[in-house]
């Protein structure tokens, strides 16, 4: 008998507007959602619970940061072809919770150094498993049929447990005291395994979970997903041959350059304005883009295939500038709050709508996961180098000079993307065979014809 996930049937079949059937719609949204979690009551509190109770100076915690960062650099894209390869996806999501559930019980009993720095480091690892294996296990169950609506729910749900992790944890937090956060991740990180085995290893198609066709098989019987034969991926080469994932890359990498700072500098410009409420008010932002960016994933969902990529993703893109340069007009703490939902639209359709993107361009090549992981190295290297250029900005021109800066970095991935970037799904008012890639990619195979 399959495990059964206490909050949703593992079997329910949905069917989206198109009506494509959705199986084990429960345990992809809770799995998403305790992820979540498991991952937000992390991060954000790690800094100011050692600045503030354990007294670490900010170089020390800005030291962590760094390495924490360069090894996420280092290990997305082997992490992807990791989980290109396993046939143990499941069995690497629980792996990553027990990690994160560990590094976070270490913090709390033994904030040393040492200890610190190596949970610290042991996080990094574990959080770059998350996003290629929930892509490999939505793409292995679901292939191309009904994947635009499933990748945006699974945004969706991952953006509710970021709010709902928010809420928690303050009152935690308020309540106990901030090393009481750490100890919800043991309980988060029990329901996101229960969550992930509840979909059973057989409904993972390993082949077709990194990007590869499978080739026709016998009807499907009592649930269980046809594996077809495994064929053999492209190769490397199939990373810097294929230029519209390059130009994707590149894109990504400007947007996260330009959208990366906005927040911490938003958050100065909110401190040095209005003293006291700095905590708050930051919170505010958070939740407010969080909220925005639920309703704009489910919208990716519903429409990507009858719209296409590219004309979602230009709106993510034009935002960008716009909310750079409208953070300059006022310090008014509501206008900055107000403006801060703009980061909701942008980066809610972004996290919906990249994997999306990079599983129509490697169709049929067996590279989907690693290649994900090569875009999210961009991603880091965009996010890292502008937090730096940002600062010095604004110690030598101002806020100002600082927003409008990144608002011209926006505006080339927008011009971009616009000019460059080929639309990599067919609109499904167009063809039948929605989402299907337009673009023939170097080494890519495509499956056996029916007989």
């Amino acid at each position: 008998m399959s495990r059964r996930f206490p909050l949703a049937a593992p079997r329910a079949v949905v069917s989206s507007r198109e009506g494509t059937a959705m199986p084990y719609r429960g345990p992809l949204d809770w799995l998403n959602f305790f992820l979540a979690d498991v991952k937000g009551a992390l991060g954000p509190y790690i800094g100011i619970y050692l600045l503030t109770e354990q007294h670490w100076n900010q170089a020390a915690i800005g030291f962590l940061a760094t390495v924490a960062g360069i090894v996420g650099l280092i290990i997305h894209t082997p992490l992807g072809a990791f989980i290109d390869a396993t046939r143990c996806k499941r069995a690497a999501v629980v792996a990553g919770v027990g990690v994160l559930t560990v590094s976070a019980l270490a913090i709390a009993v033994t904030p040393s150094f040492p200890v610190v720095l190596t949970a610290q480091t042991m996080m990094a690892v574990a959080g770059a498993v998350f996003g290629p294996a929930i892509a490999a296990i939505t793409l292995g169950i679901l292939g191309s049929h009904g994947l635009a609506y499933r990748m945006g729910r699974n945004a969706a749900f991952d953006h509710a447990g970021n709010v709902s992790v928010a809420v928690l944890a303050g009152a935690v937090g308020w309540w106990f005291s901030q090393s009481a956060v750490f100890y919800l991740v043991p309980i988060f990180s029990l329901l996101a395994a229960a969550a992930v085995l509840s979909i059973p290893a057989r409904a993972i198609d390993h082949t077709q979970a990194r990007g590869l066709d499978p080739l026709p098989t016998l009807p499907r019987t009592r649930g269980r997903v046809g594996r077809g034969s495994a064929e053999r991926p492209s190769g490397w080469h199939v990373l810097v041959t294929c230029k519209p994932l390059l130009v994707f890359a590149a894109c990504v990498g400007l947007f996260h350059f330009a959208n990366a700072p906005m927040l911490p500098l938003v958050g100065q410009k909110l401190a040095l304005a209005h003293k006291g409420a700095e905590t708050a008010l930051m919170s505010a932002c958070i939740v407010a883009a969080q909220l925005v960016m639920l309703p704009m994933a489910l919208l990716v969902g519903a429409k990507a295939d009858a719209w296409g990529r590219k004309p979602i993703f230009l709106a993510a893109f034009a935002i960008l500038p716009i909310r750079g340069v409208l953070y300059t007009l006022s310090d008014d703490r509501e206008w900055l709050v107000a403006v801060q939902l703009l980061d909701g639209v942008g980066a809610g359709i972004f996290g919906a709508l990249a994997p999306l993107v990079v599983a129509d361009l490697m169709r049929g090549t067996g590279r989907y996961n690693v290649s994900l992981g090569a875009v999210a190295t961009f991603q880091g290297i965009g996010a890292s180098l502008s937090n730096t250029v940002a600062g010095m900005i604004v110690v030598h021109a101002g806020y100002s000079i600082a927003f409008l800066t990144l608002a011209a970095v926006a505006a080339i991935a927008f011009a971009t993307f616009l000019f460059v970037m080929p639309e990599t799904g067919t609109p499904r008012s167009a063809e039948p065979g929605a989402g299907t890639s337009q673009i023939k990619l170097p080494g890519a195979r495509p499956a056996a014809a029916a007989p």
